[in-house]
């Protein structure tokens, strides 16, 4: 089997509800993404989602590196685009291409073997713990209450709450969160997530307030991805773990937070180099007794990768209506667990007239769909939530 090529096709689409943070309160109701097909000349085809950014490097890395290789051989090619990013680093939109392209070789992997994916990485089980995001600081109380009932009816006991701005209004919609999730007849699991906007001691203030009414399983990003100076002290200065991760890219990043005991929680994903790269990081946490949680993903494929981490604790899901650009997604969720199925690969199938519909091409400008900044003032002084995230000049 050799790769003869690589289609992608970018596409934005309406979400069910909107996602916001700290960063920005507002939200967004729209997702753009890139759809990437890795073919093969024997018709297997392995499929990912990427960043509509990292368009041109998919298609180069591919064209330049991989076709004419077996793609079955990922490690290898894994580290074969890797290394041709030696001199400007794995990074960001690179990064973003080696992630789409290495989760698109894994599905044409998995479905050559025919088998699931979870398989083809060793899993001995098909079920991994969920727990609810829902993305939610804009979200009003009664649309909050209403995301975590419906998530505990399917049996998941564990949420993470956005919070950053205010924190009685994060008292109050904590409380609200713990009561919907309740409602599964489990004990709940309370996380919160501050994506970076605190600096370390507004972070210890502010959680301890917290932590004064409820007890806090993990504080997610309370201070910025690098920082590990910074990370520590939190970690010391509160009772909840420290997690974060999510949004380094590989597994060189990761060392100084493990070096240095400033994380108790690492969050990976495809965004550490696709699951090459989140393996690694993984095997790094374990030696280290560290657990890993799995990142959110449209159609909660990454589970499988979860499903084979021995020190994985649980996965991210949000919905919102991700699920649309697919036909099929062959798991669910059952009494608080992502159960995998046995279709081949990922078991996924993107609907492509779907994609066709969403109108091609991205909007370079006036469109806000993908833009996750920071907001103005984070980790240096404290901005009201009514306050605009980005001031108009």
């Amino acid at each position: 089997m050799k790769i003869t090529g690589v289609r992608t096709k970018p596409f934005e689409m309406a979400l069910d509800r909107p996602l916001g943070d700290a960063n920005d309160p507002v939200g967004r109701d729209r997702m753009t993404s890139l759809a990437v097909f890795v073919e093969t000349d024997e018709g297997v085809t392995g499929v990912s989602l990427g960043s509509p950014g990292a368009r041109n490097h998919v298609h180069s890395l591919v064209t330049e590196l991989l076709v004419g290789r077996d793609p079955r051989g990922v490690r290898g090619l894994w580290k074969k685009m890797v290394d041709s990013a030696f001199k400007a680093g794995n990074k960001g939109i690179v990064n973003d291409a080696i992630g789409a392209i290495d989760v698109a070789l894994w599905d044409a992997k998995a479905k050559a073997n025919g088998e699931p994916l979870w398989k083809t990485l060793g899993a001995s089980t098909r079920r991994v713990k969920a727990y609810a995001s829902g993305i939610d600081l804009c979200l009003g109380d009664e649309q909050l209450g209403a995301f975590y009932r419906e998530m505990a009816a399917k049996g998941v006991s564990g949420g993470k709450l956005k919070v950053g701005l205010d924190r009685e209004a994060d008292l109050r919609r904590l409380g609200i969160m713990r009561e919907a999730l309740a409602t599964s007849g489990k004990k709940p699991t309370l996380l919160i997530d501050s994506n970076e906007y605190w600096s370390p001691k507004q972070a210890i203030r502010n959680i301890r307030f917290l932590e004064e009414h409820y007890e806090i399983t993990w504080a997610e990003e309370p201070a910025r991805r690098w920082d590990y100076r910074g990370l520590r002290k939190v970690s010391e200065g509160i009772r909840a773990a420290v997690a974060t991760g999510e949004n380094l890219d590989d597994l060189s990043e990761f060392m100084p937070l493990v070096a240095n005991q400033a994380a108790d929680v690492l969050n990976i994903g495809q965004g550490n180099s696709g699951i090459t790269g989140a393996l690694q990081i993984a095997d790094l946490a374990h030696a280290f007794e560290i657990p890993v949680s799995l990142m959110n993903c449209p159609g909660n494929v990454m589970a499988h990768l979860a499903a084979v981490l021995p020190n994985h604790w649980m996965m991210e899901v949000v919905g919102a209506g991700r699920e649309k650009i697919f036909k099929t997604v062959d798991n669910r969720i059952e009494d608080g667990w992502i159960v995998l199925g046995d279709r081949p690969g990922l078991g996924v199938e993107l609907d492509e007239a779907a994609l066709e519909r969403s109108g091609g091409e991205i909007p370079t400008s006036g469109s806000r769909a993908t833009l996750w900044g920071r907001r103005r003032g984070a980790a240096l002084f404290e901005v009201g939530p009514d306050e605009p995230a980005w001031p108009e000049e």
